[in-house]
């Protein structure tokens, strides 16, 4: 099986999960669990559920078992992406070619269902934990990636440094808090239930958020900006073209050695690490 069809294997076995939870969001008034399926049923590539799964089959445990806490995992990440796309935020009337939540429910609303994929993904978590230590502590780890030690914390230095000014340190925490923690998180967390490698998938984890940020500031940075886009602080405009291309190949080949420390057929994860870094968009 090539790398296409093991990666589109992991998203359909997650898309079927997804439609499962998806149906049992028959929340009152009806407008929040529509507004939280809509966005949550947008497609996208999935890369942190497939992530999960990838890792998990890759240290010999049955990602089958597993479908809640990738649905936990994506809730997580598209609460995100409706608050991002806010007036308030990156103001994006657009989310993968689909009008953004705001834009179909309105504001209130959109933040409303963005709250509320955030607690949900706590509810599924909270109910696997009594399954064991591991999925208590694979729970506490996408709550650190996704609060104020994580990704909320990359968000706030975000808005904070892009009103005034930033340099590699800055940027460099921004990537690594907004972006690369919460691509790690699923690789620790499949590690966490495999009970082997965590602090290598870590490793490879943060290196591998760290070259999918930068892939998207040089594609930002190549393609033409608006003017929204101009305002935002990316590598490209801190380090340059060049210097950002330098760094995206210096982290895939950290992606590389820190996967080699990794027991098992890695070959999947060799072929993401190419895919993520000479992507188009």
């Amino acid at each position: 099986m090539n790398f296409r069809e093991q990666y589109e294997n992991y998203r359909r076995f997650f898309e079927e999960t997804l439609s499962d939870f998806c149906g049992g969001m028959n929340f009152f008034p009806p407008v929040l669990g529509e507004s939280m399926r809509y966005s949550l049923s947008s497609g996208g590539k999935r890369l942190r559920p497939v992530l999960f799964s990838a890792a998990l089959d890759l240290l010999g445990a049955d990602y089958k078992k597993e479908g809640a806490l990738a649905v936990a995992i994506e809730c997580i990440h598209t609460y995100s992406l409706i608050h991002d796309d806010l007036p308030a935020m990156d103001d994006d009337d657009f989310r993968r070619g689909n009008p953004s939540n705001h834009k179909v429910f309105g504001e209130a609303n959109a933040i409303l269902a963005g709250d509320a994929l955030l607690t949900y993904a706590f509810e599924i978590v909270l109910r696997e934990v009594g399954r064991g230590e591991a999925y208590r502590r694979a729970g506490e780890e996408l709550a650190r990636a996704a609060g104020p030690s994580g990704m909320v914390a990359g968000q706030s230095a975000d808005l904070f440094y892009s009103a005034n000014g930033a340099g590699e340190r800055e940027l460099s925490y921004i990537h690594r808090n907004k972006t690369a923690k919460l691509i790690a998180a699923p690789l620790v967390m499949a590690a966490m239930l495999a009970g082997r490698a965590e602090e290598e998938m870590r490793t490879f984890g943060e290196a591998l958020g760290m070259l999918f940020q930068l892939t998207d500031d040089i594609l930002d940075g190549t393609d033409g900006e608006s003017e929204t886009e101009k305002q935002k602080l990316t590598a490209v405009h801190v380090f340059g073209l060049r210097g950002a291309e330098d760094r995206a190949k210096a982290c895939a080949e950290a992606c590389t050695k820190a996967l080699h420390t990794v027991d098992g057929d890695r070959e999947f994860f060799e072929s993401l690490v190419e895919f993520i870094r000479s992507r188009d968009h």
